[in-house]
């Protein structure tokens, strides 16, 4: 995609949601968890908006000024159609964190978001 501000900060998180849980099933899977229950279990540590909301704050240190852009879109233009039993900030900010996975994802920069997953699964992986 040649313009990648012209998409909205939904189809940044909608992109980087399917990119985000692809790649954590494909770690744990990785990782030698093969049993339905452990895996959804062991995946809600890296998926859930609450996790999300955790990883951002002690990974936005690492974002770029463009980065940071993304996510400010994603966060301020989430889907208000979100489950009710979720915190409407983590929402936010776990929207906001998956626009920037979409952004790099959609911008082939590969590489960046290479290091950004690995940082992620790196603070998740020491609580």
């Amino acid at each position: 995609m040649d313009n990648l501000r012209l998409l909205n900060g939904n189809n940044l998180s909608y992109i980087g949601d399917a990119y985000y849980e692809l790649y954590i099933r494909t770690y744990l899977i990785n990782k030698g968890i093969t049993k339905s229950n452990e895996l959804k279990k062991e995946s809600i540590k890296f998926v859930s908006a609450s996790s999300h909301a955790k990883i951002y704050f002690k990974i936005n240190h690492l974002f770029t000024e463009v980065e940071m852009e993304f996510f400010k879109k994603g966060r301020n233009n989430f889907s208000k159609a979100h489950r009710k039993n979720i915190n409407i900030g983590e929402y936010a900010v776990s929207s906001g964190l998956e626009a920037v996975i979409g952004y790099l994802y959609l911008s082939k920069q590969n590489d960046r978001l290479e290091f950004i997953m690995k940082e992620i699964i790196k603070i998740v992986e020491e609580e």
